[in-house]
């Protein structure tokens, strides 16, 4: 009779251990190229990458390390369509498998445009792109700082014109680098030199054309945040004219091109001495004329008969003078004797209504021993004393009596 053999019991770690080495091991899923789209993704503070790869049927969850997920040029984002590289293992503490991704890139559009329009929609939003910070460029100045690759054709084009148009502006060349990993630290770093260095008035900021892998440093956020926080007016002249980067946006001024740059940022002497030669022109001319139409007046003055014979003129108007007087003295005559039949009238008037009148026709007024008019009866009593004026006098008297006149009766009191 044979022995039973024991079945061999594992671990779940065990189980899950082996699992990941057998995926981690297969020719298949040891590096494998996948497509999908994004869902529930969550950049952790860590810096990784959490996020689930899905299409129509099935999902699968996904993890980006720091490192890799710190060389993507854009940022992930939930419902984008992407292709990743990478490998299946498991995690072994929740024994659930996943896909690592160490490559990512948009499908269909290529990761340096999304990247692209990904910073300009956020610098958008913070307002770096707003005409309103906006600086205008100094149309005469004394130095301008060149913030490019020193041995490439932008700066020669830049120094040749700007000497041309004017050689009294000095160019500052701060060299940086202009392409590759470490262009966008040194373009930032060369700009914030330029304004420690604070004696330019412009700062140019380029280099010649390239591909967009070639000038990709320009569409770096810390070069843009460099421009945009920059005391001294930048102009970004860029590849060439087609060619638009972030550093177009956010400076105060756009060139197509470098030798576009040192025609906007240096004034053309020529063309201001001629300019200063037309406006003195134009300023002779305007006194030239104001000097002309003086002497004209002035002829046309001195020829005037007043001027030849100014007695004339002092006897017309003594004439006018004498017309006036007598108008003035009539018009007054004429007003003192109307005023004097006014006055005459109104006169009269008065000594129709005079009361000496109206005692001359015999009649008088009485007065008590106060003085008050009497013109009843009853203001005073027997044996009071009265006064009587008359036309030509006044007597005394001491009432005796009193009579009251009711109608066709008297009555004595």
């Amino acid at each position: 009779m044979s022995a039973i053999t024991e079945p061999r019991i594992y671990s779940v770690s065990k189980i899950n251990s082996y699992i990941k080495a057998t995926l981690e091991n297969d020719f298949v899923l040891n590096s494998v190229w996948v497509t999908g789209e994004i869902s529930n993704f969550k950049y952790h503070s860590s810096g990784n990458m959490f996020f689930s790869l899905k299409d129509n049927d099935s999902a699968i969850s996904c993890i980006m390390f720091k490192g890799d997920a710190y060389a993507l040029p854009f940022m992930p984002e939930n419902g984008m369509n992407v292709v990743i590289c990478g490998y299946v293992s498991v995690y072994e503490k929740s024994g659930q498998y996943q896909l690592i991704a160490e490559l990512m890139k948009p499908d269909g559009v290529g990761e340096l445009t999304v990247a692209f329009e990904q910073l300009k929609a956020k610098l958008l939003a913070e307002g770096l792109f707003d005409e309103d910070y906006k600086r205008e460029i100094n149309t005469h100045p004394h130095n301008i700082a060149v913030v490019t690759s020193p041995t490439g054709a932008a700066v020669r084009d830049i120094i040749k014109i700007a000497g041309a148009r004017n050689k009294n502006v000095s160019i500052t060349v701060i060299p940086v680098l202009v392409q590759g990993d470490n262009a966008a630290s040194s373009i930032a770093e060369g700009i914030r030199l330029a304004n420690k260095l604070g004696k330019a008035d412009t700062i140019i900021v380029g280099r010649g054309g390239g591909s967009i892998e070639d000038l990709w440093a320009f569409n770096d956020e810390r070069v843009a945040r460099a421009v945009f926080a920059s005391e001294i007016p930048v102009i970004s002249a860029v590849g060439h004219e087609t060619d638009f980067t972030i550093t177009d946006f956010v400076a105060d001024m756009r060139a197509s091109t470098p030798s576009n740059a040192a025609e906007l940022a240096v004034n053309d002497e020529y063309a201001d001495k001629k300019k200063a030669e037309y406006l003195v022109e134009r300023l002779n001319t305007a006194f030239e004329n104001i000097i002309n139409t003086k002497r004209r007046r002035l002829k046309t003055t001195v020829e005037r008969p007043d001027f030849k014979k100014p007695w004339l003129s002092m006897e017309e108007k003594q004439r006018k003078i004498d017309y006036l007087t007598e108008k003035m003295e009539y018009a007054a005559e004429k007003s003192n004797t109307a005023y004097e039949h006014r006055l005459a009238a109104a006169a009269a008037k008065l000594d129709a209504l005079s009361p000496l009148n109206v005692l001359k026709r015999g009649y008088s007024f009485t007065e008590n021993a106060e003085g008050k008019v009497i013109t009843s009866v009853n203001d005073v009593e027997n044996g009071s004393m009265v006064s009587i004026t008359l036309n030509d006098g006044m007597l005394n008297a001491v009432v005796k009596d009193k009579v009251i006149f009711d109608g066709k009766e008297k009555t004595e009191l």
